[in-house]
Order: structure tokens, then sequence, then C-alpha cells
């Protein structure tokens, strides 16, 4: 048989059964697509590719590559739009069967569902590499999935299998030969920037079970994980591991059973048991984007609750540029600009200034951080949005946290804001209206 085997955000060869299947071929093409609808402005006033994840996500396809070569194979970077590159490369190389990661977003599986539609006769496979379970090994059918995490987890530890799933982790050392390799347009990708601050992150699956290994086993980070999570800014406050989550360079099975290996050998305590808690609220999340849909991105949520927002323009350039009146939600906004990244805190304290100080709409928030997040993952961040402006998957419906505490508690001497620049000269107010940009 011969198999088209689409790379999504599955670019490793351990723990990947969706390669692991597609392996089973007698002649296999291994295909990413870049699509240049990433790098163009949204309807949301961002891209969806910012150059932090670009760079991130070019030096996981390259490290891909280089561990393809040795099996005789290689990677095909092809640019354009895949509901066009696929057919093509299919009916070029006289393709059987394709075969992915089953992916949530309600784009992917439009762009799955034309290509099945243009080739009905050929044999189509996803297989669920993304997540600790597959569908069929959750503890609920997914249209019972329960409406808030505390629930999921309940269900979830009371089947008394926390490291569920818990398979056999191989990785692949044999591919069977390509069927010639085509002509790559990667020439056509966007250039990669030079990074402001360089040595945060490097792509590839090397270097993400390098960092596990290092976060668990050499600096034992876990073993104090939930005292020091929270932190703002420093390297081993977390594992960091989500940007080689994010684009599967990491299997979630691997660093679950990570986790159960130091436990075993090293210690079992709250901190342990924080890292695998933090694991299954991504868990939650992939599946909640897999039950909701098209939900996950309206702006009245999976709860159809509608809040009152509109767009100030001068507020949300405000909040992007770092020029609110909030020091420690510039300081954030500074550091994920230039850096891709920000802790989970302050995460937490930029949204909720944006949709509770800012009263702005959820979802250009959401896209601001897509473009510019290295660990940007669809199910997350928009759940994430979603909890937070009181129209997902939160009990306690809006969330709103007092700044001014915050930073006192979190950043007392100022540190973070004195680093990043969260002192703004001229702050934009939250009533300033332009009398030619009447909001409504």
């Amino acid at each position: 048989m011969r198999t088209l085997y689409w790379f999504t955000r599955d670019l490793r060869l351990h723990d990947n059964t969706a390669l692991l299947a597609a392996s089973k071929s007698d002649l296999l093409l291994c295909v990413y697509v870049v699509d240049p609808r990433w790098f163009e402005p949204g309807p949301h006033q961002s891209r969806a590719m910012g150059d932090h994840r670009w760079r991130f996500l070019w030096q996981s396809l390259m490290a891909l590559e280089r561990s393809l070569r040795p099996m005789g194979q290689r990677l095909h970077i092809a640019w354009g739009e895949p509901e066009e590159i696929i057919p093509e490369l299919v009916q070029a190389h006289r393709i059987e069967r394709i075969v992915r990661s089953r992916l949530p977003g309600t784009e992917e599986a439009r762009q799955w569902h034309s290509i099945r539609e243009q080739h009905p006769s050929l044999h189509f496979q996803q297989f669920e590499t993304l997540g600790l379970f597959t569908e069929g090994s959750l503890p609920m059918p997914i249209d019972e999935l329960p409406g808030t995490f505390s629930q999921f987890r309940k269900r979830v530890e009371s089947t008394g299998e926390r490291h569920s799933e818990r398979l056999r982790i191989r990785t692949l050392t044999a591919l069977p030969p390509a069927p010639g390799f085509p002509d790559d347009n990667r020439g056509q990708c966007p250039p990669i920037s030079e990074p402001v601050h360089p040595g945060q992150f490097s792509g590839g699956e090397p270097a993400g079970q390098q960092q596990l290994r290092e976060f668990l086993f050499v600096s034992h980070g876990i073993a104090r994980y939930k005292e020091t999570r929270n932190e703002l800014d420093d390297w081993d406050s977390s594992s960091k591991l989500s940007p080689w989550l994010a684009n599967g360079c990491l299997s979630v099975r691997e660093v679950s059973e990570s986790i159960h290996e130091y436990e075993k050998s090293e210690t079992s305590n709250e901190s342990t048991y924080w890292l695998w808690f933090e694991l299954l609220w991504r868990e939650y999340f992939l599946w909640y984007a897999f039950r909701h849909g098209a939900n996950l991105f309206r702006r009245d949520g999976v709860q159809r609750k509608r809040r009152p927002s509109t767009f100030y323009s001068h507020r949300f350039r405000a909040w992007c540029e770092g020029n609110t009146e909030f020091p420690v939600v510039n300081a954030a906004m500074n550091q994920l600009r230039e850096t891709g990244y920000i802790s989970n805190r302050a995460r937490q304290l930029v949204a909720s200034c944006f949709v509770n100080e800012l009263e702005l709409d959820w979802r250009y928030g959401a896209a601001w951080f897509e473009q510019h997040l290295v660990d940007y993952d669809v199910a997350s961040n928009y759940g994430n949005w979603q909890y937070l402006a009181g129209v997902g998957a939160d009990p306690r419906g809006l969330r709103r946290f007092n700044l001014e505490k915050q930073a006192q508690q979190y950043d007392p001497l100022e540190t973070f804001i004195d680093r990043w620049g969260g002192h703004s000269d001229n702050p934009v107010g939250l009533h300033m209206v332009d009398a030619a940009d009447w909001p409504i």
C-alpha cells in the first residue's frame, strides 16, 4: 500500500500511533503542509502564526527531518493550502491511503473532510495521539463529558488508574521507503527571525525530551512544582514542557509515564501530583474542544451566555503594546511580545484585565495569544479564555483578579515589572474615546 502520512501536531517518532500505523506500508510519503493563511491577518486583528511560534515550529520540522533521514526518509515540507497540496501529492504519487493524527479545531476538521470528498476511493485513517486517553478509553462517552474540570477529574481518578492508557511507548527505528521525493516548495515559507532573547526554547523532539529529563531527574523541579508554579519570571519554576507538547514533539503519555517513574524512584508528593493535575487540565480541554466544536470559538461560548463587550480599538492596542494602567499587565504583555511566552499566572492576569478592566471581547485576546504564544494549543487556549470570560467550563462564572493585589503578592519588589518595562510613561486611559470613533 502507498501511504501519505500528514504530520500535523505530532512532530515526533516516539509514542506516535498514527505514524506507527502509517509505517505498515510498502511506500510512505511524509508530508508537512505550511498554510499561507497562517501568516495573514484574521478576523480578530491577529495572525494565526507569529514569529515566535513560526521559529519554534520550523526548528521542530528540521529536527524531525534529521530523525527521518537515517531511516531513508525525509520530510516533504509543502507551502500551500492543504486542500490543494494533499490531493496534488495523492495524484502525483498514486497514494492509496492518507493517515494523520486526529485534531481538535473546526478548520482542521473541514480540511480533512474536503480532502476526503475529493478522493472518496482512498483509505483515510485518523489516530488519537494528542492526549492521555483515546475517545474509547475515556471514563465516559464524549457527549457526556462533564461541564466542569472538577467533575472530569473525579471521574478519571475514580477509576483508580491515575496514569491511564499506560501503553508501551516505543520509538520507530525503521520506515518504508518513499515513492520518490517531491520537490519542496519550502523556499516560499516566511523567513525565520532572530529571537530578541535567544536560548529560551528550541523546537524538536530531542530538545523536548531533554527538557523533560532536566525538570524531573536533573533539577528535580517537579518535587517543588506546586510551590513554584505561580512565579512570574523564572525558568525553573515550572516544567516549560508546553511548547513541545503543543507541537507534538513530546508525547503527553510520555510525560505522564515519566511522572510515574519519578514517583516510584524518587518521591511522590503534592507537587508531583500537581504536574499530573496540569496534564489532566490539558486533557479536559482537548476533549472539550472535540465535544463542543465551533462553540469553542463563539463569543457566547459553550454556555451561550451573553456578556456585554465591544471593540475599543485604543484599549486593545494599549493591552497589546503593554501600555495600560496596570504595570504587571504591561510587563507580561511586553514579555509575551519579546519572547513568545508568559507564565500561567501572568496569562490569567492579562486575560482578566482584558475581559474585566478593558471590557473587550475575549476572542480578540485569544487570537492575540494564538499569534504570539510559542506553546499555543487551540483547545487549551480557547478553553481557558472561555473559562476566564465566564462563558465556558467555569461553574463560578466570570473570573476577576484584583491586579494590584496580585502584583503585590507575586511581584512585591517589582522585579518582574522593572525587568519587562511595566511602568508606562503615558498609559492609555480606559475612558479615552476619540470623537471620531464612537464605540458601539
